[in-house]
């Protein structure tokens, strides 16, 4: 299975991180480039000004690009690929674990990561490897630092945004409820940010590309009313699949990530 790392051009410490890192895991990787806020048009950042529940940052409609680059070039390719952010930390057990998904069927996306947020996971897990465990995963929250996306989500990732626009690239993959989606268990990726939460020494110090000033609210009122579609729309999935799921957080093995 290909390993895509998205990285920004300036960020070289990371890139220098994700190297050894996937190098020691034995694990194989293309670098594509972040795409850079001062390539994209202005014209571009106004016209998904409405899309998403407030009006994005340049950095995000960036960021989420970045992702969707990957989606199109695995469409393109017709083979499922692990997609990570260049700040991710990743489990010793990341290899078995990506030759198991390979020969996955009948998916179109997996969740490897684990974040400071409940999901709603079918009670009943699959073993999938010695270590491992898929459980269906019908609501997630945050987080696209690494995840498995088969051409089957791709296509559905991008209809999606003709028909609804765009937003940050993990709450784009979140709302996409058409997606057959699963979640590994434990986890075996985090976001560096999320170490001192794990109790885990963070190989590498990282700063958010994030931060920016938000941009001026035009229409309080729609975005607002966006937000209250979007949280009733959450409710829906949550009362459809309760009684087949628990909302909670995902486990992570602490020894798995001390790989130093």
């Amino acid at each position: 299975m290909k390993t895509y790392v998205i990285n920004l051009a300036s960020a070289i410490d990371r890139k220098n991180f994700q190297q050894e890192q996937l190098k020691r895991l034995e694990i194989e990787c293309e670098f594509i480039t972040a795409t850079p806020v001062d390539v994209i048009p202005q014209e571009t950042f106004d016209h998904h000004y409405f899309d998403w529940q407030r009006p994005l940052r340049k950095v995000e409609v960036a960021c989420y690009y970045s992702h969707r680059a990957v989606w199109q070039r695995i469409l393109d390719e017709n083979k499922p690929a692990l997609i990570l952010e260049d700040d991710a930390l990743l489990s010793l057990h990341s290899k078995e674990l990506l030759n198991t998904l390979d020969c996955l069927k009948d998916a179109d996306y997996v969740q490897l990561e684990a974040r400071s947020r409940k999901k709603l996971l079918a009670k009943k897990g699959i073993a999938f490897t010695t270590t491992s465990k898929l459980h269906r995963l019908y609501l997630d929250r945050t987080g696209a630092a690494g995840y498995v996306l088969w051409p089957s989500g791709a296509k559905k990732l991008i209809e999606r945004e003709r028909k609804k626009g765009i937003g940050l690239a993990d709450a784009h993959i979140t709302a996409c409820f058409d997606l057959v989606a699963y979640q590994v268990e434990p986890a075996v990726v985090i976001q560096l940010d999320q170490c001192e939460k794990f109790h885990i020494t963070a190989p590498l110090v990282t700063k958010s590309n994030i931060n920016q000033p938000k941009p001026v609210d035009k229409n309080k009122l729609f975005f607002k009313f966006k937000r209250v579609t979007s949280q009733l729309r959450i409710a829906i999935r949550f009362l459809r699949f309760i009684f087949l799921a628990n909302r909670r957080e995902i486990l992570l093995k602490q020894k798995d990530f001390l790989n130093e």
